[in-house]
């Protein structure tokens, strides 16, 4: 009984002190915020509506230019590209393996079971014709030389399930 008791002061102490850092934290930075939007909106009154519209202009092209900025960072980011992998692996192995098979049957009769450089697959470990290096493929991509040995054919073995 004594032990319940302490763990239920030690919850109280812990909520009362999460209470009051968000008094002394977020509720100023809430009212600094309000204080901030009070100050441009006073600021905004005195401004021409060209001046406005000139702002408004300018904030869209910047807008606009840091999302393309953006976009092409990321296109090239190699941890963005790793994550990217990590997911489509993670779904690979949760994902019903025999399910799978019988999605990629049909494109492997279409493709007597070799796949070339610049085909699409979907899952499956691709093993190049020349040097036997495998691949592991974890979601639809665009199958590419070997890496090893510039190799331009594949054939792909079935998911182990």
């Amino acid at each position: 009984m004594m032990a319940e008791h302490n763990q239920l002061d030690t919850i109280y102490q812990k909520l009362s002190n999460w209470l009051q850092d968000i008094q002394q934290h977020e509720v100023r930075q809430l009212i600094d915020v309000v204080e901030e939007a009070k100050a441009l909106a006073h600021a905004a009154e005195s401004l021409s509506q060209e001046r406005v519209g000139q702002f408004v202009d300018n904030l869209k092209y910047d807008l606009k230019e840091f999302s393309e900025q953006w976009q092409q960072d990321s296109a090239h980011s190699i941890y963005l590209g790793l994550l990217n992998e990590t997911w489509w692996d993670s779904l690979a192995k949760a994902a019903d393996k025999s399910q799978i098979e019988w999605a990629e049957l049909p494109d492997d009769f279409a493709h007597d079971g070799i796949y070339q450089s610049g085909d699409y697959i979907g899952f499956g470990v691709l093993v190049c014709c020349q040097c036997q290096t495998s691949l592991t493929v974890s979601h639809f991509s665009q199958v590419a030389n070997c890496a090893k040995c510039g190799h331009d054919k594949f054939y792909r073995q079935p998911l182990s399930p």
